[in-house]
């Protein structure tokens, strides 16, 4: 069958394709920016890319009509700019009013459990999306999820962070609020399981694994499969924004999202319909088993997905090909030229460099500046990167975004995500010589801007001399 796969760049949606695919659909993906988008890496025939913003109603009309299903897989929470309420009622609306105008026969959207009559915005704003949805033409399966669970999942993530980084927690009191994890093997599950499924036309089910866990024993279960012995206490006068705050600043998440994910938090996420699971003969993974499950593939360095890879500078949703293009004018820049010893080893330097694998020198002012940085309300650079030997434009690579990265070119272009008074890249080229490029350019914004160029110029001195020459060797 022909389905269209929206969100096709977030987490959910690129551990589905390849099981679409590989059960023989044609598939076509919905993305904002083609650029974000790596097709070569399916190797498949039967996949097409539309570049499509579902805010704005006429580019909707690049779908095609002959799709049999279709997934919506699209949310705005982690936006800095404007209501994500009325984003996602907007989106919603532009993409019902077009897939009525095709062939397809049914619309699967994943949104979250809801439970109880006063909802946190996240949730409150799933189903409103749901109720947007819901039409006569098509019908419209909604599975509901609480705490979704894999490798470089959001939940999975800063439940790792927490354990891994603090011995002794003294966490809010939301850390008592039940919730029903699921792995996302068995999201996947579920979602390719219901297409074209009678059964589940314009009905919603919970979706979820066979434990009810507190988030306390969320983390505790963590500790003890990771074999460590943590202690971890609650304080019930904690507010919520003292508690977006603690995991803003001992996770990798961003300010906004940390405050959606609190209020959502508060608010029990418990299934209370499950037949789903035996409609589609669906074994449920365990909380446990999917830690453990999730580990292997970060082991193996088969990490397909991560929400860290969304979009967090506001600048970069007007797409990633408008960054590719250097500036000349108006910049400062640090050039450095090294001839290499060995272009394959500087290569798989060059696609290694962040995350576990650090900046080949001076990493304790790197992470010193990433500490300043979410001082101000900056990414960081705990965000670090999705693999650690593959990179492609979109990546999020600690304070940084993949604009371009090439190997064939041998090229790889950084754009600066940290707050900045001004713009920044980064960028690592080796020509026919062999003879390799690092280039750090800075375009400043006022005064301020040139103020802090020179600022730290002794820094970037030091700094960008060392790495080159450890990459060149």
């Amino acid at each position: 069958m022909k389905i269209l796969l929206t969100g096709a760049t977030g987490y959910i949606a690129k551990r589905l394709l390849p099981v679409l695919l590989e059960s023989g659909h044609e598939v076509v993906c919905c993305v904002r920016d083609t650029n974000r988008f790596d097709a070569g890496r399916y190797q498949s025939g039967m996949l097409s890319v539309v570049e499509v913003d579902f805010l704005k109603a006429e580019e909707l009309t690049r779908i095609p009509a002959d799709i049999d299903v279709a997934f919506y897989l699209i949310h705005s929470m982690a936006t800095k700019h404007g209501s994500f309420e009325e984003l996602e009622a907007i989106s919603a609306g532009n993409f019902k009013n077009q897939l009525e105008q095709t062939n397809v026969r049914q619309v699967v959207y994943l949104s979250g459990i809801v439970n109880e009559k006063e909802l946190s915005k996240h949730l409150s704003s799933r189903k409103n999306v749901e109720e947007i949805l819901a039409s006569k033409v098509y019908a419209l399966t909604t599975l509901k999820a609480g705490i979704i669970v894999g490798s470089g999942s959001a939940s999975f993530e800063i439940i790792r962070d927490l354990v891994e980084k603090l011995p002794v927690m003294i966490a809010p009191r939301w850390l008592g609020t039940k919730c029903q994890p699921i792995a996302i093997r068995n999201v996947v599950e579920f979602l390719s399981g219901v297409m074209l499924k009678q059964e589940t036309f314009n009905r919603s089910f919970d979706i979820g694994g066979p434990d009810i866990l507190t988030y306390k024993e969320m983390l505790l279960h963590f500790a003890k499969i990771r074999g460590l012995s943590r202690y971890v206490g609650i304080v019930p006068v904690m507010t919520p924004k003292l508690s977006s705050y603690w995991l803003y600043f001992t996770t990798s998440v961003s300010y906004s999202l940390a405050t959606h994910l609190v209020n959502s938090m508060k608010v029990e996420v418990i299934c209370q319909d499950n037949t789903l699971e035996k409609m589609l003969g669906i074994v449920p993974i365990s909380y446990d088993r999917s830690i453990e499950l999730a580990f292997d593939k970060i082991e193996q360095h088969r990490v397909l997905s991560s929400w860290k890879d969304a979009l967090s500078g506001h600048s970069l949703e007007i797409g990633l090909s408008h960054f590719i293009e250097v500036p000349v004018f108006g910049c400062y820049k640090d050039i450095k030229k090294r001839k290499v010893k060995n272009t394959g080893s500087a290569m798989d330097k060059i696609w290694s460099i962040g995350g576990e694998n650090g900046w080949y020198y001076a990493d304790l002012l790197w992470n010193i500046r990433g500490f300043m940085d979410r001082l101000v309300g900056g990414v960081g650079i705990r965000r670090g990167r999705t693999s650690q030997g593959e990179i492609a434009a979109g990546d999020a690579l600690d304070f940084w975004r993949v604009i371009f990265a090439d190997k064939k070119e041998k090229r790889l272009l950084l754009y600066a995500e940290m707050k900045l008074p001004g713009e920044a890249w980064l960028e690592f080229k080796i020509d026919r010589d062999n003879v390799l490029h690092q280039t750090a350019t800075f375009r400043p914004m006022g005064i301020w801007g040139r103020l802090y160029w020179f600022a730290m110029l002794p820094f970037h001195v030091v700094i960008f001399k060392g790495m080159i020459r450890n990459i060149a060797g």
